[in-house]
């Protein structure tokens, strides 16, 4: 599932919280990769400490959304002359900028799951009907 869409939200404990950055990541054999700049982000990914990154995507034609959490390590990846040729061809950043550095996440878990998106009308109600079952 991961290789059918580039878009996730990584998840790092940044000093004393955690913090949310969407990334663009290519998927190299079972590892992914996503490019960033010098920063925030590069300084959390480059710790001892886990992060995590989801990604989703929903098929329009079934109806069926999936969701799927991966868990590890982060490391900076030195740019071979091969990698280059392989994965960073194929992976560019959505943002202008500087974006120099290679991170690759190693995973320790994967997870995901499917399920049926519903119709709103099963979950959505509106603010005056909230409030109206709050005070009955």
């Amino acid at each position: 599932m991961l290789r059918r869409v580039s878009l996730g939200r990584l998840a790092v404990w940044v000093e004393d919280h955690p913090d949310i950055f969407p990334v663009n990541y290519t998927v190299d054999r079972d590892t992914l990769v996503f490019r960033t700049g010098a920063g925030t982000k590069l300084a959390a990914v480059k710790g001892d400490t886990p992060l995590a990154l989801e990604a989703d995507g929903v098929n329009a034609e079934t109806g069926i959304a999936w969701s799927v959490v991966l868990k590890g390590r982060a490391e900076e990846v030195v740019p071979t002359e091969e990698f280059l040729d392989s994965v960073a061809r194929v992976l560019f950043p959505w943002q202008g900028g500087r974006k120099e550095h290679f991170v690759r996440i190693v995973p320790t878990t994967v997870t995901g799951r499917r399920f049926a998106v519903v119709q709103p009308k099963a979950w959505w109600i509106s603010l005056d009907e909230a409030s109206r079952a709050g005070l009955e």
